[in-house]
């Protein structure tokens, strides 16, 4: 009876633990989402992870290109597949930004690198349609399903400003669509806005208030599609509900919306913002945050908060600094008045360097100062940026604690997480921070393991605690440095202790704000401790602690 009594005991408290895990998993999971405090991973489609061989090769793209400048086999099905295996979730990631996916022009450019195709997905032919080599509208749908099961918002690309570029196989639009010169001096509003960004990348003319009528060549399109009289209906339909005259940017919005009714998805980032004229995507916003109420309205079983849809808005060179303004010399632009819920913040890898108490307490005093109501995006590499913060990949833990731990919206670029080279031989230009995602090396490389390893860790954390992100920062010691961030709202309050450059081993810190006997469980290592006397004890093998409360 001692024994069955004893064995009773144990399986009851084994009940009790995971019920109280369970509850915590809940209780984490239920917590509301907040765009100021996201964790957004940022893929290249084509890079990232090749979900079916089947559609590689599309349109005869065969010819030979310079080094990293074809299609390599990623797709939409890629990125869905590392939803389902976990891996995003690992990262606490919970939101996904990817490159365009609608197709692109069909021929290819030679830029003197060799041929270019458009397997980035800035050089668009019909937004109406996706391209072959990215997936289906199938592939789409899927994609945004298993997100959202998951917890992780979708944020799609909204290109607005140029067409592709035109070859033998892609005809220009016509001239009261697009113009093709002259090529942006950025002198002033009007020499960064009427123009084109390159030699050969059509300027559509958003500032238009001349009617237009179908392209020639996508009206064709369309016809040997058999799709042509019901985009037209549906062309019809949305300027008769809007009013809008048919210009070439209520056609282009009205196209990126349909994304949004058809899908549901959760977030656009605009491209190349400062190159139209503002009110282009205060327009935007507008019909996205229509289609969004629409989208919730027709699948209410599907909606997943009553947040807003996102818009983060590309204007090169902002910075956090300028706060409202973008200066053009001649004319100042506040983008947040024009539809924008936050701006990507250019300034993040330059303040990266400075220490952490600098970086984390400006941010904090912007974002809940000045810009509070608004957001910025952080990221420390992107897709177009020569000049990364760590190129060599030789700060990656440094990387990640700034990144990841700074106020502000995180931008976690693929492969950040896992070392992947950003230095490729043989490549010329932005090609060499496009390398395909380093899957092998996280199955056999240890240092790579222990990068990806600090990235969840801290990822999960931010994921899980609204405060980090979106919460107030408050330094509590300089020597060892810990502080607190603090975030409410009417629906949480929520409150984390971190500690980052500490001794390993034994570890006393002292914490302001709480009673002594709260109880504090360290997310890092996953240790717990109580508060006595003002202080926390703790002995853990790592430099850095995660404290949330129990």
């Amino acid at each position: 009876m001692k024994k069955l009594g004893y064995s009773i005991f144990v399986a009851l408290l084994f009940l009790f633990s995971a019920c109280a895990t369970a509850e915590k998993e809940v209780a984490e999971k239920d917590k509301p989402f907040v765009w100021e405090g996201a964790n957004l991973y940022f893929l290249l489609t084509d890079r990232f992870c090749n979900g079916t061989t089947d559609n590689d090769v599309n349109f005869e793209r065969e010819l030979p290109t310079g080094k990293l400048r074809g299609f390599e086999g990623g797709d939409i099905k890629g990125i869905t597949q590392k939803i389902k295996e976990g891996y995003f979730t690992d990262l606490g990631i919970n939101a996904i930004w990817f490159t365009p996916v609608t197709e692109q022009i069909h021929g290819s450019v030679d830029e003197g690198t060799g041929n270019t195709y458009g397997f980035h997905g800035y050089w668009a032919k019909d937004w109406t349609a996706l391209d072959p080599n990215f997936g289906s509208m199938e592939d789409l749908a899927e994609l945004v399903e298993t997100a959202h099961a998951n917890g992780i918002r979708i944020v799609m690309d909204a290109v607005i400003n140029h067409t592709g570029p035109a070859t033998e196989t892609d005809p220009a639009w016509e001239k009261e669509w697009v113009r093709t010169g002259p090529t942006c001096t950025y002198q002033n509003f009007e020499t960064t806005t009427e123009c084109t960004l390159t030699d050969n990348l059509p300027d559509l003319k958003t500032e238009s208030t001349q009617e237009v009528t179908i392209p020639a060549s996508l009206a064709e399109k369309w016809k040997n599609e058999g799709r042509y009289d019901q985009e037209m209906k549906e062309l019809d339909e949305f300027f008769a509900r809007t009013g809008y005259p048919r210009t070439p940017k209520y056609h282009m919005i009205k196209w990126l919306c349909d994304y949004i009714i058809q899908f549901g998805i959760d977030g656009y980032r605009s491209d190349t913002v400062k190159h139209t004229e503002e009110s282009v995507w205060a327009d935007f916003r507008v019909e996205c945050e229509y289609a969004f109420q629409l989208w919730k309205k027709n699948n209410p079983e599907k909606v997943l908060d009553n947040n807003e849809f996102y818009s983060v808005a590309e204007v090169y060179g902002y910075s956090i600094s300028n706060k409202f303004a973008y200066d053009f010399g001649d004319k100042q632009v506040n983008y947040y008045a024009n539809g924008f819920t936050d701006l990507i913040n250019f300034e993040f890898k330059y303040n990266a360097l400075s220490s952490y108490e600098e970086l984390f307490s400006k941010y904090s005093e912007i974002l809940n100062g000045d810009l509070k109501g608004y957001g910025v995006l952080n990221y420390l590499t992107s897709h177009d940026d020569g000049s990364p913060f760590d190129p060599k990949r030789e700060r990656s833990i440094e990387s990640a604690n700034k990144l990841l731990l700074c106020p502000g919206t995180s931008q976690v670029y693929y492969g950040d997480e896992t070392a992947r080279s950003l230095i490729i031989e043989g490549t010329v230009g932005d090609a060499t921070l496009r390398s395909f995602m380093n899957w092998g090396k996280i199955e056999t490389d240890k240092h790579t393991q222990a990068v990806l390893a600090h990235w969840q860790k801290l990822g999960k954390f931010r994921r899980d605690h609204p405060a980090v992100g979106a919460g107030m920062h408050k330094m509590i010691s300089e020597s060892p440095y810990v502080f607190s961030r603090t975030y409410s709202n009417a629906e949480l309050q929520d409150q984390v202790f971190i500690g980052l450059d500490l001794p390993k081993g034994e570890k006393e810190l002292v914490i302001a704000d709480l009673e002594d006997g709260t109880k504090l469980r360290d997310a890092y290592s996953g240790k717990k401790t109580k508060v006595e006397n003002g202080k926390v004890s703790i002995d853990t093998e790592y430099d850095i602690l995660l404290l949330e409360l129990l």
